[in-house]
């Protein structure tokens, strides 16, 4: 089983991108699966064809595509990807779009196919907090999620995807008072568990749990 991991390159001047330093010291072996990561650009369409390119090339089974959520307590898997663009502030070379469809000829929304919930129990297990996310936002990151599962639906259909949220690390909250932050070695940890969970749950159905939100 091969799982192609990607983690975006540093955003907006950031000397960092703690989802992309999380993916590389990911172990090449988890569960007996291959990892293979990947660095993409943070910049609207570019990354899905990094992306893509990787895909036809290594043949994975799963993509699972991560990126930074400033503001949460947790590692987030996403439930869900929706066609829209609307960025709030550039990309890594200054595209903005709003209020932009991704793929004319695609689903409105896009689930994800791995297994969520027990993803996130995997990662309690270990005694670190997760929690599932409805909304991989508007921006860059939903833009790859759903891309992905475009590129499955239209191309690749024994291919599972999704996405996972990480939070800051502390030394980006120094200077942000009251937001939350975790360690990059608690992240790397998240990320091991979340993907133990998908290579067990392969051609298993998610748990069922409480996981929704109220609002």
């Amino acid at each position: 089983m091969k799982l192609l991991v990607t983690g975006f390159d540093p955003f907006g001047g950031e000397s960092t991108n703690p989802a992309l330093e999380a993916v590389k010291q990911l172990p090449d072996e988890i569960s007996g699966a291959e990892i293979i990561k990947l660095e993409i650009p943070t910049v609207f369409n570019k990354s899905k064809e990094v992306v893509q390119e990787a895909m036809i090339k290594h043949q994975p089974d799963v993509v699972v595509n991560v990126g930074q959520a400033g503001g949460r307590f947790s590692v987030t898997p996403e439930r869900v990807a929706i066609n829209v663009d609307d960025a709030r502030i550039p990309d890594n070379e200054g595209n903005q779009p709003i209020d932009e469809v991704i793929q004319e000829d695609g689903q409105a929304a896009y689930f994800t196919q791995l297994p969520v919930k027990a993803m996130v129990a995997s990662m309690k297990e270990a005694g670190l907090p997760g929690a599932v996310s409805n909304t991989a936002g508007t921006f860059v990151c939903n833009h790859i999620m759903y891309q992905v599962q475009y590129l499955i639906d239209k191309e690749f259909p024994n291919v599972k995807g999704g996405f996972i949220h990480v939070p800051f690390i502390p030394s980006q909250v120094i200077d942000k008072p009251n937001q939350p932050s975790m360690s990059l070695k608690d992240i790397v940890r998240s990320l091991e568990k979340s993907l133990e969970a998908i290579v067990l749950f392969d051609n298993k159905k998610d748990i069922r749990v409480i996981g929704g939100e109220t609002h």
